[in-house]
């Protein structure tokens, strides 16, 4: 990104882009030299409110755990380079330094996931090596709250996949006050729920007088549900909350403490400052004044079919390989799996029964994630900003991850192979390279499945060459526009 920032002038876009109010330095001057490439689009938001709070209305679509975490390290690790770097420029580093940590971690995560899950630890260990190069791997550097999201989603699912039900709420509920679409999360923990608690009526009779009575059941199943789902709400009303009082409250002269350039900014761009001139902005006055829901409305325009018209037609353009990576994972487990589909996995099977439940992504622990990605990818497509698709999915749903090491794993010959054989020579023959069938979930070799794929491009299957070609160069696309400010999102 630095040498693209080096390489390409900024493109001028009419985004948030508050003015530097005190004189960069020369370590300051060299640090955007080299990542002011993430310092673009939403990060500016993330970085304005790490550093100033919530003064203009519209950055409260931001959500305030990500930026604390920010300032948090800014202040504390960094503060020894205090005498070099302003505060904008350690809020930046501190940024990049944290998204890359949790970028590791989720990764980790998605692997531990993975392997509970898919009970095939080499579709999740290729699943998290795809992680690392995922098309949406420039806002997990940049500095944008998904590599976060990413982290607390993924070890949450992980945690509720072992039984952890307490500590899953609560990484959660962490989740859902970095981004809002944390909330649908609560889905997992009841379906958790609604699952066990269908299994268990469905046990055989010389089983149910072990069982306590079924308004137990239900009283117990019912109030673990509402305690878990209060909990995931509660950081999002917390900050409604906030929002509220800070911009329906009475005026506190607030605006005299704010510098003049971004008074004027204010003016120039039409953004709403907290309690200005004494005039409560409209949502104030709503029967539940949801500041997120307003904002997403009137600013930037978000709604059903809002952004179908022709100027859109290059970003469903950009949006069109994960719409079509997405929608067809859904298609291939329905079609795998219609029964368990039309039942919502609230039927007790013969493997499940018997101790040997199927592996793979196409097994039955995978339903309840489908459903998850496939929500996210109607509603983004149909109701958000379509070029943003790519990163929402990227950053919430490990299917995009599990479906494509699939792909690889079940199609391409190269992966199947044991050891380390002469990777650069071309295969003679299909047993050579078989070390194990393509559904085998055995631990696998210790190297980098990507990298084999690379070495051996010559020998990769038209579907491995397009499940690569989306993640690296949309890897590759996405970092040139993002850095360069070009206009996609």
């Amino acid at each position: 990104q630095a040498l693209f920032n080096l390489l390409i002038p900024d493109h001028a876009a009419d985004a948030f882009h508050p003015p530097r109010l005190s004189e960069p330095g020369l370590w300051d001057l060299l640090l955007e030299r080299l990542l002011g490439g993430l310092s673009h689009w939403d990060a500016e938001h993330f970085l304005f409110i790490a550093e100033r709070g919530y003064l203009y209305e519209h950055n409260c679509a931001f959500f305030p755990l990500y930026p604390l975490s920010v300032r948090a390290v800014a202040e504390g690790a960094l503060w020894p380079l205090q005498r070099l770097l302003r505060l904008r420029s350690r809020l930046l580093l501190s940024a990049v330094l944290l998204n890359s940590l949790f970028s590791v971690l989720a990764a980790a995560a998605l692997y531990k996931l993975g392997c509970v899950v898919l009970q095939c630890r080499r579709v999740a260990f290729l699943a998290a090596v795809l992680f690392s190069v995922s098309p949406a791997n420039v806002f997990m550097a940049a500095a944008y709250s998904e590599s976060m999201f990413a982290f607390l989603a993924f070890s949450a699912m992980w945690q509720l996949e072992k039984g952890q039900s307490w500590l899953s709420g609560l990484l959660f509920s962490l989740a859902s006050g970095v981004r809002a679409n944390g909330l649908i999360n609560a889905g997992f923990f009841l379906y958790s729920r609604g699952k066990c608690f269908a299994l268990q009526l469905q046990v055989g009779s010389g089983s149910v007088r072990k069982l306590p009575p079924l308004w137990k059941q239900l009283l117990s199943v019912a109030s673990s549900a509402v305690l878990m789902c209060a909990g995931i709400f509660l950081p999002f009303a917390l900050f409604q909350y906030y929002a509220y009082v800070r911009f329906c409250g009475p005026g506190t002269g607030l605006e005299q403490a704010v510098p003049k350039p971004l008074l004027q900014l204010a003016l120039d761009k039409g953004y709403r400052l907290a309690a200005m001139d004494g005039v409560k902005p409209p949502w104030c006055s709503q029967r539940f004044p949801v500041v997120y829901s307003y904002i997403q409305d009137a600013y930037w325009n978000v709604g059903f079919l809002r952004y179908f018209e022709l100027r859109q037609i290059p970003n469903f353009l950009l949006a069109l390989p994960v719409t079509l990576l997405g929608s067809w994972a859904a298609w291939t487990y329905i079609i795998a799996n219609p029964r368990h589909c039309v039942t919502l996995g609230l039927e007790r099977r013969k493997s499940e029964e018997e101790g040997k439940p199927r592996a793979g992504f196409c097994c039955p622990a995978v339903f309840v994630y489908v459903v998850h990605a496939t929500v996210l990818l109607a509603f983004g497509f149909f109701c958000m900003h379509v070029q943003v698709l790519t990163r929402f999915l990227g950053s919430s749903s490990p299917v995009l991850y599990w479906f494509s090491a699939h792909l690889l794993q079940e199609h391409e010959p190269l992966l199947w192979s044991e050891g380390t054989d002469n990777q650069t020579a071309a295969p003679r023959s299909e047993k050579s390279l078989l070390g194990k069938s393509p559904g085998s979930c055995g631990k696998g070799t210790s190297e980098n499945p990507i990298v084999r794929l690379l070495l051996n491009r010559r020998f990769i299957t038209p579907l491995g060459k397009c499940v690569l070609g989306f993640f690296l160069s949309y890897w590759l696309l996405g970092l040139i526009l993002h850095c360069n400010f070009l206009p996609w999102t």
